[in-house]
């Protein structure tokens, strides 16, 4: 996990879980993130390692972009887990988008724990040359 990533507990306090006789912490990370904005729009990064995409939910709702994420944390054959201080770890990012963006064309990817999303700006909001004509 990158070391920017800030720990935030949900609704202010530690969600136990129980899991056989080992109680795990269920924690919300606030994942680090990286905007870039040029004429044509904004490109998000974010990192959410050990996400896979049936884990992860990216929603646009009243000119909000929402971001929430379950990461497996898998424990390897022929391993016992003995202590474990989160052991599913949840992300969540909320993020307020003017609406100078097109929302009906974000694209998402996500490779190796990075998310990517392209938000392109409406046309009518990108800045464009006017003509001068002399007469």
């Amino acid at each position: 996990m990158n070391d920017r990533t800030q720990v935030a507990e949900r609704d202010q306090k530690t969600v136990a879980r129980r899991e056989g006789d080992q109680s795990a912490r269920r924690r919300t990370f606030t994942p680090a993130v990286d905007v870039f904005e040029d004429s044509q729009g904004i490109t998000l990064w974010a990192d959410l390692p050990g996400v896979t995409k049936d884990k992860l939910d990216v929603k646009v709702h009243d000119g909000n972009l929402y971001i929430e994420a379950e990461a497996v944390v898998p424990t390897p054959a022929g391993l016992r887990l003995q202590h474990a201080e989160i052991r599913e770890p949840h992300f969540a990012r909320a993020f307020s988008l003017s609406p100078d963006f097109d929302t009906s064309k974000i694209d998402a990817n996500l490779q190796d724990g990075v998310l990517k999303l392209t938000i392109p700006r409406r046309d009518e909001a990108r800045p464009r040359r006017i003509e001068v004509q002399t007469n």
